[in-house]
C-alpha cells in the first residue's frame, strides 16, 4: 500500500487512485450476511430452489453486501493519507446495483477521485466514483459516488 500527502491529493481529482484486491464471494459470506440483516430470501440462501427458480443458475449475493464490502476494497487498494488521523463515512450518492454477483465470483473495488474539498481546519472532504467489478464479466456489480472525510491535525494543513 502506497501513501500520498495531505498537499497532494487535489492534483489526483480525475485520476484512478487504486484497485482492491479480488474477494470472493463464496456461500458462507452471503449467509452470514443473511443472518446479519435477517435477509434470508431464497435467491441468497437456498442453492437447490435459486437454482431450479431463479434466472441466475444458483444463488447470488445481495447487493448490500458487495455495498458493505466497499470499506475493506478501500483498504486494500485505496493510498493511505500520510497526515490523516481518522475517516468517515458521509455517505452515497447515485448507488446502482448494476448486475448480480453470482455466488462463487470475485468482485474487485476501482476508485477515481472525483472531488476534494478542505472543510474547516482539520477536514478534507473527497467523494469517490467506485466501481465494483465483477472478474470475467463486462458488467460491473455497482458503481456509487462515495463520499468520505479525512480528518488530520491542523497544523498538517497544506
Amino acid at each position: 500500500m502506497h501513501e500520498i500527502s495531505l498537499a497532494e491529493v487535489s492534483r489526483l481529482v480525475g485520476q484512478e487512485l487504486g484497485t482492491s484486491k479480488w474477494i470472493t464471494i463464496d456461500q458462507n459470506i452471503i449467509d452470514l450476511f443473511a443472518d446479519a440483516t435477517h435477509d434470508h430470501q431464497f435467491i441468497h440462501v437456498d442453492p437447490e430452489r435459486a437454482a431450479a427458480e431463479s434466472p441466475f443458475g444458483g444463488t447470488i449475493a445481495h447487493g448490500f453486501l458487495i455495498l458493505s464490502l466497499l470499506p475493506l476494497m478501500n483498504f486494500s487498494g485505496m493510498p493511505k493519507i500520510r497526515e490523516q488521523t481518522m475517516g468517515l463515512n458521509y455517505g452515497f450518492d447515485r448507488v446502482r446495483f448494476m448486475s448480480p454477483v453470482k455466488t462463487g465470483s470475485r468482485v474487485r473495488g476501482r476508485f477515481v477521485l472525483s472531488n476534494c474539498r478542505f472543510r474547516g481546519a482539520s477536514m478534507l472532504v473527497t467523494t469517490s466514483e467506485v466501481t465494483v467489478e465483477i472478474e470475467n464479466e463486462n458488467k460491473p456489480a455497482l458503481t456509487a459516488n462515495w463520499t468520505a472525510i479525512v480528518q488530520f491535525d491542523p497544523k498538517d494543513r497544506p
